[in-house]
């Protein structure tokens, strides 16, 4: 085989691999992306429900108490 060959061969190995990982790059930007999209999501939907159990616990703070049996009736 000539020095040549053997030179593209390589080069055209390399190209290759580069392709491969760029694509690989660009599959894990999107993972990431939709990742930190949903945590956004996540972290308003625990804002709502934090900000629902305190109206709650005040709201339960400001009725008044229910007469009930206890729980062994």
């Amino acid at each position: 085989m000539p020095p040549a060959m053997s030179h593209t061969s390589r080069l055209d190995e390399l190209e290759m691999r580069v392709v491969h990982q760029d694509q690989t790059i660009e599959d894990l930007n999107a993972a990431i992306m939709a990742q930190w999209k949903l945590i956004e999501r996540l972290e308003r939907r625990v804002e709502r429900l934090a900000e629902r159990v305190a109206d709650a616990e005040q709201s339960a703070g400001q009725a008044a108490p229910v007469d009930r049996p206890p729980p062994h009736y």
